[in-house]
């Protein structure tokens, strides 16, 4: 059973209200924003059994609509970069919004982690609706979104299911910031990535081939240390791991990336249907303010996006890109919580 608690809203300083609602089922436990779909809160029990939280969040809305970070919010229209923010279908060209190193990333300056999605309750979690107008961030169609999250056990299920009325890219994912022990530098976490191979990226993370990860520093096959791998030569451009690796087109639940704290006992095991998940830690982190007018610093969490694959519109050879209108974008992930062996 889901206990919902909903909480006093926020002020938008933009104008209405961010609802808030918080859910417990007695093992998990999250708080949702009608802000971006925000995972505000996680808690999760350590070895011990005692719940804390375990992601990074903002104490005001005011703080969220400051920061660049994404802190646990859903990325879209089309999550990662898209080159230089272009696009040609079938012979129309089409000029995104640009906001990062010449590309369009993670929607725009005003993409769906800014929006402030309508929110409702499900038996078991909750449901966030949106609907993003033709021309959203230079995006073509109306784009009509509905996200769910439920506890069920010790799993929290992201699920996401789109449509369009215009032929348009859409790739959603949930950027949560995991910090499993409450450390200032995630170092000591252990992370895996169950993939073979990852995309190299040109400067601006742009994807230039598809490579093997076997013999590379990109091998997380096994359990590794955060710390230990990030410093390697191969990682200097970005300052450790933001990269995608490539886990094939999956109809079903796949497991894909594993991270540990040896500290606190946590796991997370994350499942999903889509074909790419970036691995992100918090390299560029820093100067958010957190909770408790804390700051944020690079290295303080770890993110797990499970996506399409970067820049697929403009290269098609690396997976599907493009939604169709009649076709139904699914997005399904699961985070199961246990304790590390």
């Amino acid at each position: 059973m889901v206990r919902h608690t909903v909480l006093d809203p926020w002020q938008d300083p933009r104008g209405g209200e961010i609802e808030r609602v918080r859910l417990d089922n007695g093992q998990l436990a999250i708080e949702v924003l009608s802000l971006g779909g925000i995972i505000r809160s996680l808690w999760t029990p350590d070895r011990h059994g005692e719940r804390a939280n375990i992601v990074l969040g903002c104490d005001s809305a005011e703080d969220y609509l400051i920061q660049q970070a994404h802190l646990g919010a859903i990325a879209g229209r089309f999550a990662n970069r898209i080159a230089k923010g272009k696009l040609d279908y079938q012979g129309q060209q089409i000029q995104l919004d640009v906001n990062q190193a010449g590309n369009c990333l993670h929607g725009g300056h005003e993409g769906f982690n800014r929006k402030n999605w309508d929110l409702g309750l499900l038996p078991d979690g909750v449901r966030l609706s949106l609907k993003s107008p033709d021309g959203d961030m230079g995006f073509p169609g109306n784009c009509s979104v509905q996200l769910d999250y439920r506890l069920v056990g010790n799993n929290l299920f992201v699920e996401i299911m789109a449509a369009t009325d215009k032929a348009c890219p859409v790739s959603l994912t949930q950027h949560s910031y995991f910090n499993l022990d409450g450390q200032a530098d995630c170092a000591s976490h252990r992370v895996a990535m169950h993939a073979n191979s990852y995309l190299e990226m040109d400067p601006t993370g742009i994807p230039t081939g598809v490579y093997p990860v076997e013999g590379t520093a990109l091998d997380l096959r096994q359990l590794d240390n955060l710390g230990s791998r990030r410093s390697h030569s191969a990682l200097a451009a970005t300052q450790g791991f933001d990269h995608c690796y490539l886990l094939g087109n999956n109809s079903e639940l796949t497991l894909a990336a594993t991270l540990a704290s040896p500290l606190s006992g946590r796991q997370l095991q994350l499942y999903t249907n889509q074909p790419g998940i970036q691995l992100y830690g918090a390299n560029f982190l820093g100067g958010e303010t957190g909770r408790g007018g804390k700051i944020y610093g690079r290295y303080q969490g770890v993110c797990l996006e499970p996506q399409l694959i970067p820049d697929s519109p403009n290269q098609p050879m690396l997976g599907k890109g493009w939604l169709q209108p009649g076709e139904i974008y699914h997005h399904i992930s699961r985070y199961q919580f246990d304790i590390a062996e």
